[in-house]
């Protein structure tokens, strides 16, 4: 499909012209630190969206979740995110180290606002903090810490328009075979394929059973 170039936005002026000048006085609801409200909100959530970049504006964007409240609060200006077993190929992990600014998002299932967490994260492998954030009777493999800068809520509609948390909206579950994704990268052919699938989706699921 080819793209008129015309229509190209680029600049803050076209920006606004078409999204409008920000509402009165939002900008207030933008923190240096977590208040009582955002504090709340953290200590409730079992789910964050951890987005980082790397030097050259690469972006990763990873999901993390535990129980409500696994994020911790350090201090006002501070809080540490555990870091649990996973696929290890650390793309958060190098990109923090390559550029220290992150952007969190917060949510908590059926509430329709969410937290925005923007600031500076360092890695630690400190034993106390570690077995602060243990869960399942195992300390996290390492945290996250991040020192805020922006902190303010979001408000509802990207989430009312969504219908996300509706339930009888839902499409039918998706089941995602990793082993259907896989077999063919591995070189797999014929019918082998379904036989290398099966047993690659049995390992992501005793994974899931015994290494959270």
């Amino acid at each position: 499909m080819s793209v008129d170039e015309s229509y190209r936005v680029t600049s803050l002026e076209q920006v606004r012209a078409c999204v409008g000048e920000p509402i009165e006085g939002i900008a207030v609801k933008v923190d240096d630190h977590i208040d009582e409200f955002a504090r709340a909100f953290i200590e409730k959530s079992p789910f964050i969206v951890l987005s980082t970049s790397d030097l050259s504006g690469n972006i990763d964007g990873s999901p993390k979740g535990d129980d409500p409240g696994f994020v911790h609060v350090e201090d006002e200006h501070t809080i540490v995110i555990p870091d649990r077993p996973g696929n290890r190929l650390a793309m958060g992990h190098q990109n923090i180290l390559a550029n220290e600014h992150v952007g969190i998002l917060f949510m908590i299932p059926g509430t329709n606002e969410t937290l925005r967490v923007n600031g500076r994260a360092e890695l630690t492998s400190e034993p106390q903090v570690l077995d602060g954030l243990a869960a399942r009777e195992k300390p996290a493999l390492l945290a996250i810490r991040v020192h805020v800068d922006e902190c303010f809520f979001h408000c509802a509609k990207a989430f009312i328009r969504s219908k996300l948390w509706k339930p009888e909206t839902w499409p039918e579950k998706q089941k995602i075979s990793f082993g259907r994704m896989l077999a063919g990268k591995f070189g797999v052919e014929g019918d082998a394929v379904t036989q290398v699938a099966d047993q690659i989706d049995e390992l992501v699921e005793e994974d899931y059973r015994t290494n959270l």
